[in-house]
């Protein structure tokens, strides 16, 4: 008996076994859902009064949690990531990069100061900032800079 049902299941008068492919469609979208929901956008607001150097062997960062971001305007002042608040002095920059350090270690997360100074700001504003940030614990500095002049625009207002 046994054999008659192998032999009709194994010739070749039925169709052909056929593989269901919705349960594994639904697999990839679940997949899909699941990576999208877990990334993290790290987006970085651009302060339009600043206009960083352009430095052709820069390196892009790939890691781009634990950044706290000071703008260094070319008059001297200084912005927050937020560039509606001002920063009037080094005092100001030490207790924002103190806060958002305290925040950044309370996740684990390394912190970094992400300095965007204009191109025509002088050297000694930047220099304010990070020895602010150091004075609050933060020693690793990362310059904002373009790749190339693709894309600047011309004049600043």
């Amino acid at each position: 008996m046994a054999s008659k049902k192998l032999r009709r299941s194994t010739s070749g008068d039925d169709d052909e076994a056929k593989v269901d492919m919705s349960p594994m469609i639904d697999m990839v979208f679940l997949l899909l859902i699941f990576f999208i929901v877990n990334a993290t956008a790290i987006i970085v607001q651009t302060d339009p009064d600043v206009l960083p150097p352009v430095a052709k062997n820069s390196k892009r960062q790939e890691d781009g949690r634990g950044r706290i971001v000071i703008n260094v305007r070319e008059d001297g002042t200084y912005t927050a990531e937020n560039f509606n608040v001002v920063l009037a002095d080094d005092k100001d920059i030490f207790d924002l990069v103190k806060i958002e350090k305290e925040k950044y270690e309370a996740l684990g997360i390394e912190p970094k100061l992400h300095l965007r100074g204009d191109q025509d700001a002088v050297f000694k504003f930047s220099r304010t900032a990070i020895r602010a940030a150091a004075q609050a614990g933060v020693d690793q500095v990362i310059f904002a800079v373009y790749q190339t002049h693709k894309g600047l625009r011309k004049e600043k207002k």
